[in-house]
């Protein structure tokens, strides 16, 4: 297995994890403007729960990030050609 097979799966990792944040991001706000749209006087609640929810998934993708640059500095550098 060369290294390039390294380099191309932690590029997927990062780009699927970029990927799926954005679409996490944006089912989040739309559902939060839903929300707040059918009951406004919950305007307030629902936005420190889309707060914690926002951190929480934006948690995941720091977590594969941390795993490509594992694979790229560590993994990689350590393959036979």
């Amino acid at each position: 297995m060369s290294a390039s097979i390294v380099y191309f799966s932690a590029a997927f990792m990062i780009a699927f994890a970029a990927l799926g944040t954005g679409i996490g991001f944006a089912i989040l706000g739309g559902k939060l403007l839903e929300g707040a749209a059918r009951q406004p006087e919950q305007g307030p609640q629902l936005q420190s729960k889309m707060f914690l929810m926002a951190g929480l998934l934006d948690a995941v993708p720091m977590i594969g990030v941390g795993i490509a640059m594992f694979l790229i500095f560590v993994v990689a550098p350590g393959m036979v050609a």
